[in-house]
């Protein structure tokens, strides 16, 4: 149906991914820390060639909408909504949180979910300290609990799980572990975002024309971005 250019930047992971009909493509990808302002434009260039397209065969660009790092979300929506202006393609947005529950259940590691309707998603993102950005979703992907930043406790989760196995997963999941000590909460590791598991989603969002507005797009933060302080002397000399 479409030629689809995806954006994943909203973590440590910088990754493009270039999609036709739904199916992927070409991708380059690189989870060694933030320099996604370096690599991102050098993945978009590498993937197109590789697949031997020009940017102006693109039917549009999708990108990771977060929650997530601040930084890299603005690299990632600004990297996107410039191709679209230039190009003139309609913009697509996946949420980061969604598309994470997307490659768990692509992957090898969703085999434990079995045949029980009842189990639920719990993708997470670290935040600062004891907090993530996670949401709960059903095995098809039909959002069970919202986008949320919340402070892991003891309690967390108590009610979900009284009654369903709840698959924890994502950078979030791993400090969580020691927490959420409950015979139904399952940690999978090893699950991060990825351009590759936005590719369904973004063919979907295309079939049904679900386009943003490029002009007006924000990322969504969730959280207002908070910068650190400068401490002082009292007579207003910064401290080494």
């Amino acid at each position: 149906m479409a030629l689809i250019l995806n954006i994943e930047t909203a973590t440590e992971v910088c990754s493009a991914a270039l999609s036709q009909n739904g199916k992927l493509l070409s991708v380059r990808e690189s989870a060694s820390g933030y320099t996604h302002s370096e690599n991102i434009t050098v993945f978009i260039d590498e993937v197109v060639k590789e697949a031997g397209i020009a940017l102006k065969d693109l039917d549009a660009v999708t990108v990771s909408k977060g929650p997530g790092s601040y930084t890299g979300l603005r690299i990632g929506v600004s990297t996107a909504k410039g191709l679209c202006f230039a190009l003139d393609k309609p913009l697509l947005a996946v949420n980061t949180l969604l598309s994470l529950a997307n490659n768990f259940l692509t992957s090898n590691l969703s085999r434990g979910l079995g045949t029980q309707t009842s189990n639920l998603l719990c993708p997470m993102l670290d935040a600062r300290r004891m907090e993530v950005y996670c949401a709960v979703y059903d095995r098809e992907l039909n959002e069970v609990e919202p986008t949320a930043a919340i402070i892991i406790e003891n309690n967390s989760f108590e009610k979900i799980l009284k009654s369903n196995k709840v698959y924890f997963f994502g950078s979030g999941a791993i400090k969580c572990k020691p927490v959420l000590q409950h015979p139904n909460a399952i940690f999978v590791e090893n699950i991060y975002p990825s351009a590759t598991s936005m590719i369904s989603l973004s063919e979907k969002l295309f079939g049904e024309k679900k386009f943003e507005d490029a002009a007006y797009f924000e990322p969504f933060y969730l959280k207002d971005f908070v910068a650190g302080k400068t401490l002082s002397h009292p007579k207003g000399m910064p401290l080494a």
